[in-house]
């Protein structure tokens, strides 16, 4: 599937785009055939099933967990790739390509500390995946201004403009409180992409609030791993023998 198809889907008539976030390719293929129309994998879910935790995934093996991921499926895939693992543009665009995704995101903060990027070197940045992707990747331009602690909508704006600028698809407010989110589509032009959380608004809701889509962080994964405990615990219960008497 190409970026053309994904792009398109942002602009449809039935907003939001809603992408579940396959952590493995027997997960992708659930929500594919569920009749998605396009995936957002998570890094944390993918982490999570590799044995890291969330930002501590060496590059070669996120990029293997998500060629498993397209190829599983036949619907547009995007890729969470965090800020990009310190890889030139040209590389970071030729891994996506070798890996079939046609969208990714890329945050601008520090994973680990969760301080800001300066948002003019991020500007500079996308604008050199955009320059080496052309039009064959779209681009969701995370905003970490709410991860980081930095309320209200100005500095979110002032970034999302200049990222737009530099020839973001779509921005990422991660965290962004959902009344702001029409505001924030507003003052940026881009659509904005919406995290659905657990005991938040549904998807439904964040697009009438101004999303244009709609993903899920790690949360689908961690409610799947809540089954499996689920089931784990029923399955130690029915084979525990009672004490003798």
């Amino acid at each position: 599937m190409t970026a053309a198809a994904l792009r398109a889907l942002h602009h449809g008539s039935s907003l939001p785009l809603i992408l579940p976030g396959p952590w493995d390719a027997a997960s992708a293929k659930v929500f594919a055939d569920a009749g998605f129309p396009a995936l957002a994998t998570p890094s944390a879910g993918i982490a999570a099933t590799l044995g890291h935790e969330d930002g501590q995934t060496p590059p070669d093996e996120m990029f293997a967990a998500i060629t498993r991921i397209v190829r599983a499926v036949d619907i547009p895939v995007t890729a969470d790739v965090e800020a990009g693992y310190g890889l030139s543009a040209k590389e970071l665009v030729g891994r996506l390509a070798d890996a079939g995704a046609v969208g990714c995101n890329l945050e601008d903060s520090d994973h680990a500390s969760h301080v800001l990027t300066d948002p003019e070197r991020q500007a500079e940045w996308l604008a050199q995946v955009r320059a080496e992707a052309g039009d064959s990747l779209v681009i969701n331009a995370r905003i970490d201004t709410f991860l980081c602690g930095v309320e209200g909508t100005e500095e979110a704006v002032r970034r999302g403009r200049l990222y737009a600028e530099a020839g973001a698809d779509c921005v990422y407010p991660i965290l962004a409180p959902p009344p702001l989110l029409a505001e924030l589509a507003a003052g940026i032009g881009l659509p904005v992409n919406a995290l659905a959380r657990p005991g938040g608004p549904a998807p439904g809701e964040l697009g009438t609030l101004g999303a244009s889509r709609v993903t899920f962080g790690p949360h689908l994964y961690r409610q799947a791993m809540a089954a499996v405990t689920d089931q784990a615990e029923r399955l130690r219960d029915e084979i525990r023998q009672p004490d003798a008497d």
